[in-house]
């Protein structure tokens, strides 16, 4: 199957958090409150997926009050935190939305996204994901984890679907 082709029908783009949308480290600050560091260009691609009609949604295995500030900023309403078993919260959400996993993009990085790469139409790993990651993903990223790989992702989705262009005209002129 091409590129293209797994792209083709992508309605929902739902990613991991650490180590795809961060870099995967975690900070605490004296207060032990947890700190997280968002790449802006992830930010604006997950707007531009939105602007051409997508959806997208965070999984995550972690609870942190940074995760809903961020997803709050760019419009997120698609948030499953604390999730143990990701492919099982994986398969309600697409129950809930009415889509098939065929129409779906996993971003993940490590061993508990690997049973949700496998699953979608669309699996996608970090340049830096775990080595099971990059031998199950559909797509591996240039970008690492928390420097743009999920617009990287996200770009490569539209591209497929011929609607890149278009988006970007506002900025292009």
């Amino acid at each position: 199957m091409t590129l293209e082709d797994r792209c083709r029908d992508i309605q929902l783009v739902l990613s991991d958090v650490d180590g795809v949308m961060t870099d995967g480290g975690v900070l605490f600050d004296n207060q032990a409150i947890e700190i997280k560091k968002f790449h802006i260009r992830d930010g604006l691609g997950v707007k531009l997926w939105q602007r051409a009609g997508g959806q997208f949604g965070l999984l995550t295995g972690r609870t942190s009050h940074i995760v809903r500030v961020r997803a709050d900023e760019l419009g997120i309403d698609i948030v499953r935190q604390g999730v143990e078993d990701k492919l099982a919260a994986a398969i309600q959400l697409f129950s809930e939305l009415e889509i098939t996993p065929e129409q779906v993009c996993y971003l993940g990085d490590d061993l508990p996204d690997l049973p949700v790469l496998r699953a979608v139409g669309f699996g996608v790993t970090v340049a830096d994901g775990c080595e099971e990651a990059r031998q199950v993903a559909d797509y591996v990223t240039n970008a690492a984890g928390g420097a743009g790989a999920v617009r990287e992702a996200i770009e490569v989705i539209l591209k497929a679907q011929g609607r890149w262009e278009d988006l970007i005209k506002k900025y292009t002129g």
